[in-house]
């Protein structure tokens, strides 16, 4: 009898490590390293979606980089921001009312710095052109509703180029922009785009969110603790956006967000990665 209660004792034993090894190794792998993330390229050091600035990107190791997307009066996707042109080039009016050739004869360095001079925009056919596969892309569709046909324009772009759709993310304000990429393209990873004035989102709203995208855009200034982990509970990935500050770098890391915006991708490797040599720190002379 005695031997019984042994065996039982042991087996019991057995069953509790086990339950805590699998627990502890639960919890070590969902927490994974944030997306680094260059919001416009390496905005911070090089003028805001220019090759310079993807290539600086590039060097500092972010594991992608966000592109803007509007689409000029003859009908080509180019890499801006702005609806209108003045902030970041020398130009005015609109980049749907301009065609590819009067928007790359624009100056878009100048403005960030009299070195950049001669910078301009570059369409997604040229950026794909250059960069293929080496780097991995996430882009935004800016204003969809001005530019019909924006969506199927940019997958026609994506099978030209063979760009791996598996390492693609698109993100978008527009929830019909992305439920039209839902449909063309499943497999795709969709980011719906939380404006700072929605705040904070329902169960509803991440509930009817689900059916179509795989996570969140929110402001970092909008998040706590315990609402990323509500997001992640209802099956949404959490990108931040636009993370300049290292402090709040790391909170957010320790919060568990899935990724994070930010123009100084160098500064957001460090935080993730303490403990190595940052791969590329630029300061460039104004």
């Amino acid at each position: 009898m005695q031997h019984k209660w042994l065996i039982v004792l042991l087996i019991t034993c057995l069953v509790g490590v086990a339950f805590f090894i699998g627990n502890a190794s639960v919890g070590t792998t969902a927490e994974k390293n944030p997306l680094i993330i260059a919001h416009r390229g390496a905005s911070g050091h090089e003028p805001e979606h220019t090759i310079e600035a993807y290539k600086m990107a590039q060097k500092m190791k972010s594991d992608y980089i966000e592109i803007d997307l509007h689409m000029s009066k003859d009908g080509q996707l180019v890499a801006i921001h702005d609806y209108a042109l003045h902030r970041t080039t020398n130009g005015t009016g609109y980049v749907k009312n301009k065609t590819v050739k009067q928007l790359q004869a624009l100056d878009a360095g100048s403005w960030f710095s009299t070195k950049r001079k001669g910078a301009y925009i570059p369409t997604l056919d040229e950026i794909f052109a250059t960069f293929g596969n080496d780097i991995r892309y996430y882009i935004e569709t800016k204003s969809p509703h001005e530019y019909p046909g924006m969506e199927k324009k940019l997958m026609t772009l994506l099978d030209t180029y063979n760009i791996n759709k598996q390492q693609l993310i698109i993100q978008s304000f527009s929830d019909e922009s992305l439920r039209t990429f839902h449909h063309l393209e499943p497999s795709i990873m969709l980011i719906q785009l939380v404006s700072y004035r929605q705040g904070l989102l329902t169960p509803n709203q991440l509930k009817n969110i689900h059916r179509y995208a795989d996570g969140i855009g929110p402001s970092s200034k909008t998040l706590t603790k315990s609402y990323i982990k509500t997001v992640q509970a209802y099956g949404l990935d959490i990108h931040a956006y636009t993370v300049n500050d290292t402090k709040e770098m790391k909170k957010l890391i320790q919060w568990g967000v899935n990724g994070i915006f930010t123009n100084y991708p160098d500064r957001l490797y460090q935080a993730v990665h303490p403990y190595k040599k940052t791969p590329f720190t630029y300061n460039f002379p104004m």
